[in-house]
């Protein structure tokens, strides 16, 4: 097994560190060191983009996130450093910031008729849910299309969660960012509106993300009986065995 395949099958989620290159430190830079004294405008724009894209080409090729929603993020960075770096309208910026949501809002309800919807994907998954042990009982219970119907609900609801970003988001951008872009006070404004967007509107969507998985998992309860413990999969079983074994050791 190569390097590149033991990275990605090892790699856990770092919140603390995403949030820190990816929000933190960029917001820091764009509001603290954009003068003329420090950084520059410029200066700034691009050293403080530099992290959260440089974070997220390296978690893309390090451990192979290749995926829809991780690129357009990586986009997402390099677009809002063009509107700065090119000068353009602020009007763009708040475009911007709302249709990067908005696509993969769109994406998930395209995704509905295909074979492969993403909160299939992203949350009723193998490497979350026994999805053979789940399907098997749906099918003995004659539930599987009652099922299938939830399935779509919370598609529909995962899709709502990025169209409430990018309104939230559009709102924000207009709000916040009123200076003319490669100013000092763009910079600033960008960075303030960065750390505002966290609680603003990345937690809320996050507690609507929850939120679509216990309506799930409701539904996978109520149709096949099983507590949530007999129907997490083998690897994230063993995962939280661990955990609870690390603190009486």
């Amino acid at each position: 097994m190569n390097s590149g395949s033991t990275a990605h099958a090892t790699h856990k989620p770092r919140p603390w560190v995403d949030l820190l290159i990816s929000i933190v430190i960029p917001s820091v830079i764009l509001m603290k060191l954009s003068g003329d004294g420090f950084l520059g405008a410029t200066g700034a724009l691009i050293i403080g983009l530099a992290f959260p894209l440089g974070w997220g080409l390296f978690e893309l090729i390090r451990y192979r996130k290749k995926n829809f929603i991780a690129v357009l993020g990586v986009i997402s960075v390099g677009l809002t450093g063009g509107i700065g770096l090119l000068e353009l309208d602020a009007q763009w910026l708040a475009i911007k910031e709302a249709a990067v949501p908005a696509l993969i809002g769109i994406a998930v309800l395209v995704s509905t008729r295909t074979q492969y919807p993403l909160v299939r994907t992203l949350l009723y998954n193998p490497t979350i849910l026994d999805v053979k042990k789940i399907q098997r009982t749906l099918e003995e219970r004659g539930t599987v299309d009652v099922f299938e119907a939830r399935l779509l609900n919370a598609s529909y609801f995962f899709s709502g969660t990025f169209f409430f970003s990018a309104v939230m988001n559009y709102v924000l951008a207009k709000w916040i960012v009123t200076s003319t872009s490669g100013s000092s006070a763009f910079n600033e404004e960008l960075g303030r509106m960065t750390l505002v967007s966290y609680p603003m509107i990345a937690i809320p969507s996050m507690i609507m993300m929850f939120a679509i998985f216990y309506y799930l998992w409701r539904s996978i309860r109520r149709l096949t009986g099983f507590t949530l413990e007999e129907v997490l999969s083998e690897q994230v079983a063993s995962r939280s065995a661990k955990q609870q074994d690390e603190p009486s050791k």
